[in-house]
């Protein structure tokens, strides 16, 4: 959510402010958002006690009339992470199975959480932690960075040890049918990662 002043609300007490900040964030609102505004975060707690919304997270809340949204909330929690490998194929409709409560994530070497421990966790250099980053609405309606199909390509064959091996055939076949395919950009990002024998190899053996 961009960042707002308390100037924008005039005249409505802070309830209603946060009323406000919700509606414009799909539900959502964090305590970092209200001290940024100057306002203090025990209204938060009032909120929660009316039954208005609900804590999700450290300094995460969300209306009791929303449903939560995992991979939201993880983001936000965690905003170094980027939704990779089948968890990143799924949101773009091409991996065997909704993801379960452990997601597939890439972080940069040097990042780390407590909160990872859960999840699949692939470490990268700085080169190439960007390479092919892109934001997606998820099946809830909120917006998280994850890496784009070519991308995600190239990282389930570099990590084709980690991966179910008929999980990875199925999106591999998804790939080569899709008509919006970018083989031009999939050789940029498989020879960045140093991997473009490979990724041309395997997928020439599917064409086949």
């Amino acid at each position: 959510m961009d960042k707002m002043t308390i100037k924008e609300f005039k005249d409505q007490s802070n309830i209603e402010i946060i009323q406000e900040l919700m509606k414009i964030n799909n539900g959502y609102i964090t305590s970092k958002q209200l001290t940024e505004l100057g306002i203090h975060r025990m209204y938060l707690n009032i909120m929660v006690d009316r039954g208005i919304i609900e804590k999700l997270d450290n300094g995460i809340y969300l209306d009791v009339n929303k449903f939560p949204d995992s991979y939201y909330v993880l983001n936000m929690n965690l905003p170094g992470i980027i939704y990779s490998h089948m968890t990143a194929l799924y949101f773009h409709g091409m991996s065997i199975k909704a993801p379960n409560d452990k997601y597939d994530i890439t972080v940069k070497k040097n990042y780390n959480s407590i909160k990872l421990k859960k999840h699949n966790v692939f470490y990268v250099s700085d080169d190439i932690y960007e390479l092919g980053l892109t934001e997606v609405i998820t099946p809830f309606g909120n917006k998280v960075r994850v890496y784009d199909i070519e991308r995600c390509i190239c990282d389930i064959i570099r990590s084709k040890k980690r991966m179910d091996i008929e999980h990875l055939k199925y999106s591999l076949r998804e790939y080569i049918k899709r008509k919006g395919k970018d083989l031009v950009k999939l050789s940029k990002y498989s020879d960045k990662m140093g991997i473009k024998k490979e990724v041309m190899d395997l997928l020439e053996w599917f064409y086949e």
